[in-house]
């Protein structure tokens, strides 16, 4: 009984030395990446305090400048792949150009602001890298919610991060006619059917937990 005994534990120890060597030799994969450990996303809180929309209208008689207030809002996105989301919204009701009767119309008839009281945008792609510190230029695509109708957007951004801060600007087009709005033209006055914008944003910058 003592030798067999001492024979299962010989063959025991061995066994247990087998399998030592067999996992040493048996080569370590790496851990799979999940989206918990890739790069985080940066969020992008907007200040409304701290921007503003500005547009520019041509016509035969003058040119015609006006703002509008901003609601507020965020977008975020992956610094890697450079998808989107979010929403920033501006305030339609908001907007003048210093003279009452033009924008009384424009409100009423053009903008209908009082049955839509926002344009929205809703960023979807980053394209180009961002610098998480400092200046970058990129282009933002996306879509502008604007009377009760989504149209797809493109426009060039310069951005800048600081810490827990950023600021950007951007400069596009929008063929308001073209996108279901009331031309305001008339047999005296011929309107441009396209609106410059000039966004100026800002708020607080910080990365999703």
């Amino acid at each position: 009984m003592r030798i067999s005994g001492w024979k299962s534990a010989g063959l025991a120890a061995a066994g247990i030395a087998g399998i030592a060597v067999f996992l040493s030799a048996t080569p370590t994969r790496p851990p799979v990446q999940t989206p918990a450990q890739g790069a985080q996303e940066i969020v992008l809180e907007l200040d409304p305090t701290q921007s503003r929309l500005h547009y520019t209208v041509d016509s035969t008689l003058h040119t015609v400048h006006g703002t509008f207030n901003l609601k507020g809002g965020s977008l975020h996105f992956d610094p890697e792949s450079g998808k989107a989301g979010g929403e920033i919204s501006v305030l339609a009701t908001s907007g003048e150009s210093g003279n009452g009767s033009r924008d009384e119309r424009m409100h009423k008839e053009i903008l209908e602001s009082q049955k839509y009281p926002e344009l929205t945008f809703r960023p979807v792609q980053v394209e180009g890298k961002v610098a998480l510190a400092g200046p970058s230029d990129v282009t933002l695509r996306g879509v502008m919610l604007l009377h009760g109708k989504e149209h797809e957007l493109v426009a060039p951004v310069h951005a800048e991060l600081a810490g827990d801060h950023w600021k950007g600007r951007t400069k596009f087009e929008v063929p308001y006619v073209q996108w279901g709005l009331k031309d305001p033209s008339s047999w005296l006055l011929k309107v441009k059917p396209v609106v410059q914008i000039e966004l100026e944003l800002a708020g607080n910058a910080k990365s999703s937990e």
